[in-house]
């Protein structure tokens, strides 16, 4: 667990090591995190809290990204643990977290059974009287210290992001992409954008990551994983991905191997950035790092192409 400006970066373990972060926000004694992983890391999350100085009763607030259950499945399971803690989610996810019954199926449906248990353990509802739902510029204060929420779709409908004037950096959940370290190279961090299935929508994932980086912000803090800065460059690169990931799924509209084909494109794109970014790591390295990644996002383009192109 590292901290920055009292934020706390906490690997839910959640798939693999550093794939998957929630963080924790201290100040002055009190603390929020955000996002949660599965209610596999309710002990991680309850252990940094702990290093950080702070019991359970200290936490004022647990803030979601959104609702997909890598970053928000643990949270009713951790507001069992937090007798003082209340969730702030967008209007379009607080009634999944108040009964998550739709979540559960639709997540049991792609998944099983087993491999829902395995990977996210207990989904378990969010008291109604215990959900402040966030609109677009709502605030709260975590003991006088401002956060911003704003509505950021393209990766989800349900999404926000969480501007911390204090650190001037976004938790952004999946809007600002993913960027893993193990394909940092000399000229820093790595990004690909996240399109997972079933509400990527390109036009407002650009206009979101754009009002994101209108803030002019220092860091950005991303579930998938970590911190990164160097944002104005990153903005670009998600850019003329997003661009060139629509592009691939127009090509592959029609086929009879339209998901295969979208992952063989989709690997190619990423490979051909990762070798022009200098990544460390050999091709068969990469691919095998952006694996889950390559599979969703080609899940989530073939989404919007059936809704493009009904």
């Amino acid at each position: 667990m590292t901290a920055s400006h009292g934020i706390h970066t906490i690997d839910t373990a959640f798939q693999r090591d550093h794939f998957d972060a929630a963080y924790l926000l201290v100040e002055d004694g009190r603390g929020a995190f955000v996002d949660c992983g599965t209610s596999h890391a309710v002990p991680r999350l309850l252990d940094a809290a702990g290093q950080a100085g702070l019991g359970a009763d200290a936490i004022d607030w647990l803030i979601l990204t959104h609702v997909h259950l890598d970053h928000a499945g643990g949270a009713g399971a951790l507001l069992q643990r937090l007798p003082n803690a209340r969730l702030l989610v967008h209007p379009r996810g607080a009634p999944h977290m108040i009964d998550p019954a739709r979540l559960i199926a639709g997540a049991t449906a792609v998944y099983g059974e087993a491999e829902m248990a395995r990977s996210y353990g207990d989904i378990v509802p969010v008291p109604a009287e215990r959900v402040v739902v966030a609109g677009d510029g709502h605030r709260l204060s975590l003991a006088g210290r401002e956060l911003l929420c704003i509505d950021t779709p393209g990766h989800a409908r349900h999404h926000l992001c969480v501007w911390d004037a204090a650190s001037r950096s976004w938790f952004t959940g999946d809007t600002f992409g993913l960027s893993y370290r193990e394909l940092d190279s000399a000229q820093g961090a790595f990004i690909v954008p996240t399109s997972s299935p079933v509400q990527f929508d390109p036009e407002a994932m650009h206009v979101s990551i754009e009002r994101l980086l209108a803030q002019g912000p220092e860091a950005m803090y991303l579930t998938h994983y970590g911190r990164v800065q160097d944002v104005a460059r990153l903005g670009a690169d998600l850019h003329v991905q997003i661009d060139a990931m629509t592009a691939i799924a127009r090509a592959c509209a029609g086929r009879a191997d339209r998901h295969r084909a979208l992952v063989a494109a989709l690997g190619e794109l990423y490979l051909e950035r990762a070798r022009m970014h200098g990544c460390r790591l050999d091709d068969a390295g990469v691919l095998r790092v952006l694996a889950l990644d390559i599979e969703l996002n080609a899940q989530g383009l073939a989404c919007w192409l059936d809704r493009v192109n009904p």
